[in-house]
């Protein structure tokens, strides 16, 4: 979930000076308008130690007008919170019509550090996910614009900030804005605020990630993501009609994407991949057979730019599967009966049974991608379909009896270019480039941040998606075979 997040972006002074002033006069012009039209505000920051969460608070309240904002800290409770149901302090520290909370956690960090710390089961952690779901669905539907913040530091990072803290400020002051103790259950920590952020991220009270090794690049995704929610919040609220702000942030600066971090330049020989080729499936026939008598089902699905192999790929895997065992699944433009349903349908339709393997080539992942770039759905459609997808792909692997492999095949902008036209020159492969093919090619980028929003919001302990450098066809078939493989024989072995 956090791959988006862990590439230590960085802004320069001169750029953040620039942007920085404009994105401040404009969010304290629009507090100001959402205070004369009684639109209330929450603004909740959550993150990792060292990830400057009382930095971004301070920020905040600097550059608005304290008059109609106010802090709100959840330590330890109080006695007469601990006489009181558990949400009685969040209900006291709601916005007013017309005014700001800031909090500082909210309802989020003692329980996702309940859970990292074995204080609660999963089933108990996720009741209370969904008690935060209703909670924020209800202030939505009564007005108040909600948006999270999660500030995210990867564990080399976070140590790095953690030794610096303490090196520039005396012990007692880096204590108390260090936790020991977090620093140490990291990957705890993340597992719990992972599954937190994949139940509760709806278009309603988004999530947002924010990369915050640097703290330009973190003060800048966060001052914008406000300035676009309270414009949005007050076109809204002008037009009658309250809208969910999506939490997606566009920010134009030279950013690297998930995909740019790709080595496209690994290769295979033709010997060496004739012969791994040859081994993987004949392992992979077995492995399926094993599966089936176990009855463990695999869905496998790939999706990547037009020409990046995808074909190619099945058609090396469903070499190594008994033809009884399998079915490919194309998935293209949805028909009349399936528009008549939810977009979900047509996908639960071809699940497997216990002991058989479905190949999607395309997915449910169109929603996000085809669809989002192409304005087939909405903002807010495409926008909660990333906790749909989730909720789906938990239901799928539920219980251990469906293994899910999720492919991006990535191949470079002119590796697509040189395959068009050959695929232009070929007769027998003419029918493989359309017009659409070109129409897409020229949305590349808005393509490639929505692959980074794809991965950042679906990539999960259950359902991770493997990004194959596929400049190189044949070791992209010959990756996508092993990780099936190894993964596939370690689910066996220990179901």
């Amino acid at each position: 979930m956090f791959e988006l997040v862990e590439l230590e972006k960085k802004i320069d002074k001169q750029l953040y000076e620039e942007k920085i002033q404009d994105l401040r006069q404009r969010l304290f012009f629009a507090q100001l308008e959402a205070k004369k039209l009684k639109i209330p505000v929450a603004i909740l920051i959550a993150g990792v130690d060292g990830a400057g969460r009382g930095e971004i608070i301070n920020l905040i309240t600097e550059f608005m007008d304290t008059r109609y904002i106010k802090t709100h800290t959840f330590w330890a409770e109080t006695e007469e919170e601990r006489e009181r149901p558990p949400f009685w302090r969040y209900w006291r520290a709601l916005p007013a019509a017309g005014t700001t909370s800031l909090l500082f956690g909210g309802w989020y960090e003692n329980t996702f550090l309940d859970l990292a710390y074995g204080r609660i089961d999963i089933d108990r952690f996720d009741r209370r996910m969904q008690r935060r779901v209703r909670f924020e669905r209800s202030l939505f539907n009564n007005g108040t614009y909600l948006v999270k913040f999660w500030l995210h530091l990867s564990q080399e990072g976070q140590k790095k900030k953690v030794k610096k803290i303490y090196k520039e400020y005396p012990e007692e002051i880096a204590r108390f804005r260090i936790n020991k103790k977090n620093v140490k259950h990291y990957k705890e920590i993340i597992d719990a605020a992972a599954r937190s952020i994949r139940i509760t991220d709806r278009v309603e009270a988004p999530w947002v990630l924010v990369d915050a090794y640097d703290w330009r690049n973190r003060n800048l995704n966060v001052v914008e993501t406000l300035v676009n929610l309270y414009e949005g919040a007050i076109k809204s609220h002008k037009e009658g009609v309250q809208k969910c702000i999506t939490s997606n942030v566009n920010i134009s600066y030279d950013y690297p994407s998930i995909l740019d971090n790709v080595d496209l330049s690994v290769s295979i020989n033709k010997k060496d991949y004739e012969k791994e080729l040859e081994k993987l499936q004949l392992k992979l026939w077995g492995l399926t057979w094993q599966a089936h008598q176990k009855k463990i089902s695999t869905i496998i699905l790939f999706e990547g730019w037009d020409a990046a192999g995808k074909g190619g790929c099945i058609r090396r895997i469903t070499k190594g599967i008994d033809s009884r065992l399998y079915q490919v699944i194309q998935v293209a433009a949805p028909t009349d009966e399936e528009k008549a349903h939810h977009y979900l349908w047509r996908f639960w339709r071809h699940v497997p049974r216990f002991g058989f393997v479905t190949i999607y080539d395309r997915s449910w992942y169109g929603r996000v991608l085809v669809e989002r770039v192409e304005n087939f759905a909405t903002p807010e459609e495409w926008g909660r379909a990333y906790s749909e997808i989730n909720d789906f792909e938990e239901q799928l692997t539920q219980y251990g009896k469906i293994l899910l492999f999720k492919f991006w095949l990535h191949i470079s902008k002119d590796e697509q270019l040189k395959r068009f036209k050959e695929r232009e020159s070929t007769p027998l492969k003419q029918y493989k480039i359309t017009e659409e093919d070109w129409r897409n090619r020229e949305k590349w980028d808005q393509y490639k941040d929505a692959v980074d929003d794809m991965v950042a919001k679906t990539s999960t302990d259950i359902a991770p998606w493997y990004i194959i450098p596929a400049n190189d066809k044949k070791y992209a078939r010959i990756e996508v075979l092993k990780t099936i493989c190894d993964k596939m024989e370690n689910h066996i072995k220990n179901f």
